[in-house]
């Protein structure tokens, strides 16, 4: 009997997940073949015929069983695609998402000019995905990433160095904005902002994998916009800026935590499903 090709192996794993309820079964069916067989997914769509060995082919139904568990892709592959930056993600850490590319997507806006010599300050840093990002895009610029958590803080760390950015930044375990010092051109965060009692509801891969201490919000989902309104503008430079990411129908809201706090709101950014996702500020003491 002849082996079974990567082709074949996306076709059953695919059928397996579109019935376990998974969106877009088929690209991940085929995540999950190249991983087993240590290629790039674009390899198979050229080579369907590439053959599955019995080692493959065990690895495979233990990673698709994982998956019908929703045992996110992240976790599976222990890896995710960050503005094309690949990051080591585990379950210690929130999963970058793509709408948070919005975030980068807006400071580059805000300034275009790459080579200036930015301090940003990445608040909630997690796997480190904004922070690096950024430096990515700004070869001059020298950033800072805090987090509660020392797991996190690890993983940020040991992204910064397969990525050859970690000489420009450093990790420092905090909560918020206590006990730093200096001031900052950029200083980002992606916060928790789900509402407490919202949390369950969400998506299996979301409520039950993701760190809770990523999501949770507070009973209103603004507990951290609150803190961060108050935290920020000691340590923003004179024509510095935040710009924070914030969950769908938030935006009023946090306009109005800010807007008592003498921020001045620049702009709010839609991400690419033209759901708002992104506010820009400065502060008016600063300007």
């Amino acid at each position: 009997m002849n082996a079974e090709t990567a082709g074949e192996a996306i076709d059953r794993v695919a059928e397996r997940l579109a019935a376990a309820g998974i969106p877009s079964a088929r690209f991940e069916a085929r995540l999950l073949v190249a991983h087993v067989l240590g290629l790039e997914p674009a390899r198979l769509i050229g080579w369907p015929e590439t053959r599955m060995d019995g080692a493959a082919n065990a690895r495979l139904r233990e990673c698709a069983n994982w998956r019908t568990q929703r045992v996110p892709m992240a976790h599976i592959l222990g890896y995710r695609e960050f503005w094309g930056l690949r990051l080591t993600i585990s379950p210690e850490v929130l999963i970058p998402r793509p709408e948070t590319e919005t975030l980068i997507e807006t400071v580059i806006t805000a300034l275009p000019d790459r080579h200036r010599s930015l301090r940003i300050l990445d608040l909630g840093t997690g796997s480190g995905c904004i922070l690096l990002a950024l430096l990515h895009e700004y070869p001059d610029a020298r950033g800072l990433g805090v987090d509660a958590s020392p797991e996190a803080l690890s993983m940020a760390r040991s992204n910064a160095r397969s990525l050859g950015l970690d000489a420009r930044c450093d990790f420092r375990q905090g909560d918020w904005c206590s006990g730093l010092n200096g001031r900052f051109d950029v200083i980002v965060s992606n916060p928790p902002y789900i509402p407490d009692p919202d949390i369950d509801a969400l998506e299996p891969e979301v409520s039950l994998f993701d760190p809770r201490s990523a999501l949770s919000g507070g009973a209103d989902g603004l507990a951290c916009y609150r803190r961060l309104a108050d935290d920020v503008p000691v340590h923003l430079a004179p024509d510095g800026l935040l710009c924070v990411e914030f969950g769908q129908g938030q935006e009023e809201d946090i306009e109005r935590i800010l807007g008592q706090r003498n921020f001045h709101i620049l702009r709010i950014v839609p991400d690419l499903a033209g759901t708002n996702r992104c506010l820009l500020a400065s502060h008016r003491k600063n300007l």
